[in-house]
């Protein structure tokens, strides 16, 4: 990828983020970072290659989250911030980028097991649950764990993963604050106050109806909107998933959150981690809304 190329790539990002009112901090960090790029005496993709994410930093002089995301364009040819921004992602696209996986095999993937990135997809390779999958045989399975792992390492989302001991913090926001986002952000939507994307996949008139929220709390950079998978229209859950990316220092991660519908907890909003973790040892529940008081359908909440 030339250098004229990825700066343009980076400048629509910038541009995005300004529609979709984002910090103009954040704003001006990627514009700048384009016109950095642009300029560059040698071609970025050589120096990401050579030197990495800290390489890019140094000669760039942009910060952490943009050099990942940067290194990510050049090692992939997608960024998926940007993707996702436009519309465009899909977990069953991303998954059709692996050789041995077809549409049917992407689609159930998805649907059956719930997961959405390359990492989750490496994981459920190794624990066993792929295997759950129909058209998953352990040829097919270690064909599809050995590619996702060729297209991962050069990748500074991997580089810059950290594997966490057993009963480790997590560098993940609070419970309280991924609550705070969600509801802010349904209130929001059901007003009418926030930008709207017109997502490519199960929108055939192409109208613009998907809410988007840009946030920042607790030192991470947050974006939220409704969930837009094939499993979300299904099951008729599409006005109630709010999926929450969050990134801080390069490090991107992702959680869903849902209505729980039975048990204890039934009518109140839960945060869902990564599919087959159990949430409680992902984030503490003891922050959900109080027996007082639970989600009203406008987003706001009513007292029982």
């Amino acid at each position: 990828m030339d250098n004229a190329t990825a700066a343009a790539k980076l400048d629509r990002l910038a541009s995005l983020l300004e529609a979709q009112r984002a910090n103009p901090y954040r704003v001006d960090a990627w514009r700048a970072a384009a016109v950095k790029v642009a300029g560059a005496a040698e071609p970025v993709e050589a120096l990401g290659e050579r030197e990495g994410n800290p390489g890019l930093q140094r000669v760039l002089g942009i910060g952490d989250g943009v050099a990942s995301a940067l290194h990510e364009l050049l090692a992939t040819g997608r960024l998926r911030m940007l993707e996702r921004l436009e519309g465009r992602v899909s977990p069953e696209d991303l998954f059709l980028s692996v050789p041995g996986v077809g549409p049917t095999l992407a689609g159930n993937v998805h649907t059956r097991l719930g997961i959405d990135t390359l990492e989750e997809l490496e994981l459920a390779a190794v624990d066993g649950r792929l295997a759950k999958v129909p058209g998953f045989g352990p040829r097919r399975i270690s064909l599809v764990r050995d590619a996702v792992a060729g297209m991962l390492q050069h990748s500074m989302r991997r580089a810059n993963r950290r594997v966490t001991p057993p009963g480790a913090a997590l560098s993940t926001p609070s419970t309280e604050t991924l609550l705070s986002i969600d509801s802010d952000y349904r209130a929001k939507a059901a007003r009418g106050d926030l930008p709207l994307l017109a997502p490519v996949h199960f929108n055939p008139t192409h109208s613009a109806w998907l809410p988007v929220l840009h946030a920042e709390a607790d030192g991470f950079h947050f974006t939220a909107m409704y969930s837009n998978s094939a499993r979300a229209h299904r099951l008729g859950r599409t006005q109630d998933w709010v999926v929450i990316y969050f990134e801080r220092d390069g490090h991107e991660n992702q959680c869903t959150v849902v209505t729980e519908t039975r048990g204890p907890r039934k009518g109140a909003r839960v945060v869902r981690g990564d599919a087959g973790t159990p949430v409680e040892s992902v984030y503490p529940l003891t922050a959900s809304p109080p027996r007082a008081e639970r989600e009203s359908p406008a987003g706001g909440r009513q007292a029982q």
